[in-house]
């Protein structure tokens, strides 16, 4: 693995400290939703994606290894994946997604097996 998924890529123009809170997030396919919640912790930086009408107001979380850009200007994040891939990722779990290293592993596991990683 030459990256790890859970850190932006230096490419991604994040700035730690930025509040990606509303932002709009587009796969490669189209628009999945909105920034409900992020993190810039060192190897565990992710972002939770509000899908609203898409999967009936589902959470997602994604790593931040999949974001490929932001774009400040217009509040978007664009990720590595389609939305059949983060419609098919494991479930967000709002009381394991912080400090379970298992739960990150089967996240993590997912996102790199969709992304060639």
């Amino acid at each position: 693995m030459s990256e790890s998924i859970w850190g932006y890529a230096p490419t991604a123009g994040h700035a730690a400290g930025t509040d990606l809170i509303g932002y709009k997030v587009e796969a490669t396919d189209g628009s999945i939703g909105k920034v409900d919640k992020h993190s810039d912790d060192v190897n565990s930086a992710y972002l939770v994606v509000d899908t609203g009408v898409w999967i009936f107001g589902k959470h997602v979380l994604l790593p931040a290894g999949t974001v490929k850009t932001i774009d400040q200007a217009e509040r978007k994040i664009y990720v590595d994946l389609t939305k059949n891939q983060i419609k098919g990722s494991p479930e967000f779990d709002k009381d394991k997604h912080v400090g379970d290293a298992g739960y990150h592993e089967q996240l993590g596991g997912y996102y790199q097996s969709h992304r060639g990683l």
